[in-house]
């Protein structure tokens, strides 16, 4: 890949739909949720191969996991782990990235990528990652990967394909929202929908002139930390001014602006383009994708930790049990049954929207 290739790769959040395997102080993405010996957040990097270096990977998490961040990634230098002091959602949090990457490197393309997803076939994913980085390098376009759906799935947001522009490329016609069964039904029949699944490439200062085009706000909060960056007096700094950034995601700021029309960005016209992409892909949210991506049972049921479980007369399940627990399950259909460290969880699977409520203290 070009050497000007940049992996961001945002783990900030809680992970609350994992509850209670992933909790405030250990979120999902620092877990060995697979089983494989490698956490979420490691598998991301490794998926992403020996493309990018380790000076040209950066993290963005909050303060307090820090400590997780180097213990499980070492490699990556203190400074591209950039420390959020509170929770702002994407669009902040992609700013302050590509406001300290372009302070360095102006002429970077980045990828920005979730830490918690999982992909089955790697060989195709890197191949569909240098695709999309070529096609927006030097340009103005903005690019994100459309997931292939396999159901009607109400937990994905969609993205609807416009005009194909360039073989596997096609320009966003809209961003859909999270559906309702019935119109996900509807986005499968018509054809040309496809998962957003949160994966954006564009050069670095096109990230910037965008972020400044349609959130001038929080642009003016990123130019107040900019002098900062790569000084010991960064994190007081980040702390003092990134609490003052809008909450909102990238979605709501940039790319729903851009689906459907066309701007100039940089002095060229800019557009969102998606490529659809089929590598078998889940971003492990919930614990029903979980479910869909590992090895079942006769009757169906997917068993993880270290445990021991019984499944008697049960069939469709989803159970996680930690440390030392035993369980004996009888007589269940499509539940989800988690334990951890002393907090157990049984949800029927298709409420499984309504854990982060369950989970509340309220």
């Amino acid at each position: 890949m070009n050497e000007n290739n940049h992996l961001v790769i945002m783990a900030g959040g809680v992970g609350s739909r994992f509850w209670p395997m992933s909790r405030p102080d250990n979120p999902k993405q620092f877990i060995d949720v697979l089983g494989v010996g490698q956490t979420l957040l490691q598998l991301t990097v490794s998926r992403f191969g020996a493309a990018f270096s380790p000076d040209h990977i950066w993290v963005v998490t909050s303060e307090q996991y820090k400590n997780k961040v180097h213990e499980q990634l070492p490699e990556i230098p203190e400074d591209n782990i950039l420390l959020e002091p509170c929770m702002r959602n994407t669009a902040p949090c992609i700013a302050y990235v590509a406001w300290k990457i372009c302070n360095r490197y102006p002429d970077a393309t980045i990828v920005v990528s979730p830490s918690d997803h999982f992909v089955v076939d790697g060989e195709m994913f890197r191949a569909t990652i240098e695709q999309g980085l070529n096609f927006v390098r030097g340009t103005s376009r903005v690019l994100t990967l459309g997931m292939k759906p396999t159901r009607p799935d109400t937990g994905y947001g969609y993205i609807q394909q416009g005009e194909n522009v360039d073989g596997s490329f096609s320009k966003v016609n809209a961003f859909k929202e999270k559906p309702v069964l019935e119109v996900a039904k509807q986005y499968l029949s018509e054809g040309g929908y496809y998962w957003n699944a949160g994966i954006f490439m564009w050069d670095a200062a096109v990230a910037k002139e965008a972020i400044r085009t349609f959130e001038p706000e929080i642009a003016a909060v990123m130019d107040k930390m900019e002098p900062s960056f790569y000084t010991e007096n960064e994190q007081s700094v980040v702390g003092e001014c990134f609490p003052q950034c809008k909450n909102i995601s990238i979605d709501y700021a940039v790319m729903e602006r851009l689906g459907g029309k066309e701007a100039t960005i940089l002095g060229r016209p800019s557009s969102v383009y998606v490529l659809p992409a089929d590598f078998g892909w889940s971003d492990l949210g919930t614990w029903g994708s979980l479910y869909t991506q590992i090895e079942k049972d006769d009757a169906s049921n997917a068993i993880i930790g270290r445990g021991k479980v019984k499944m008697i007369e049960s069939n469709g399940c989803m159970v996680c049990a930690s440390g030392n627990v035993r369980m004996v399950l009888q007589g269940l259909e499509n539940y989800i049954v988690a334990e951890d460290n002393g907090t157990l969880l049984i949800c029927k699977k298709d409420q499984e929207q309504r854990i982060k409520e369950f989970s509340s203290d309220k």
